[in-house]
């Protein structure tokens, strides 16, 4: 296998790999075989006609295909590890060239963790926040409160503009889906498809996927930041702090499913953060 890395000025990865025509015939020859233990050919047992019966009978062409899906993971990783690069989504493959007899080439497109340049991120904070510090709230608790989201809002609006980051596309796009996704649940839970919800907003395809591209962007960037941020100052939350949180959710089967691992891990993140915005709010 031969492959090779480029990298796009967002951040975003390409892993252009070819294969040896000797392991793809390899990959095929095992592929065929899998494959003819699930056809059933008259005069035959189930997985026990020969291998060229049962390639004529389920064409070349479906064998490429799971040839291709058998191949795939296996040369992917073994790129990832020759250049070293850690990905956090899973790969776009675009195929070059899939040819019998000849070398096969895929394109692989994925992206690692962005990273931010925090700069003098504290001092941009300090300065957006000396308005707050000099007004002074009234008694009205409603009043606090708008305050204090209005803080938060400022907080977070100076980070992203103030804080260099550049999102890869491919992330981008990864994040869009997630959220086309979840529209498509809650309106089939609501009985209806993504088209009649869109009507009855008033709104277009094109113009919800713009929505959604430009929340994306702002959602990544401050997520990215804040993550930065706790590694920079060095936060980190305790076990204590987890099961503290977990132990004041009312519901017991909600709070059994949080015993997990993953959701541990999920609650890690969510301390951390707020952490993170706790220290920036005092600034």
């Amino acid at each position: 296998m031969i492959s090779a890395l480029n990298k796009l000025g967002d951040g975003t990865l390409e892993l252009t790999i070819t294969i040896p025509w000797q392991r793809v015939n390899e990959t095929y020859k095992e592929s065929l075989n899998h494959l003819a233990e699930k056809v059933t050919i008259k005069g035959f047992r189930k997985g026990k006609a020969p291998s060229k019966i049962v390639e004529e009978k389920i064409g070349k062409q479906e064998i490429f295909e799971e040839t291709l899906k058998e191949i795939l993971p296996k040369i992917y990783l073994e790129a990832v590890k020759e250049h070293q690069i850690q990905p956090i989504v899973n790969p776009q493959i675009t195929v070059n060239s899939l040819e019998e007899n000849k070398d096969w080439q895929i394109k692989a497109t994925t992206c690692e963790l962005p990273k931010a340049e925090l700069g003098s991120y504290k001092e941009d904070v300090k300065k957006a926040l000396a308005a707050e510090k000099i007004w002074t709230p009234g008694k009205d608790q409603k009043v606090t409160e708008e305050n204090e989201s209005q803080k938060l809002e400022k907080i977070f609006k100076t980070l992203t503009q103030t804080v260099k980051i550049s999102i890869p596309t491919i992330l981008l796009e990864d994040e869009v889906n997630h959220m086309l996704s979840r529209l498509i649940d809650q309106t089939a839970k609501l009985g209806l498809t993504v088209e009649q919800y869109l009507t009855s907003v008033n709104k277009t395809t094109e113009q919800i996927k713009k929505e959604y591209q430009n929340q994306a962007e702002e959602t990544l960037k401050l997520e990215l930041i804040l993550s930065a941020i706790a590694d920079e100052e060095k936060i980190q939350v305790t076990d204590d702090e987890i099961q503290k949180m977990i132990e004041v959710i009312p519901d017991q089967q909600t709070k059994e499913s949080f015993q997990t691992p993953e959701q541990k891990v999920y609650l890690k993140q969510l301390l951390r953060k707020r952490h993170v915005i706790d220290n920036l709010a005092k600034l």
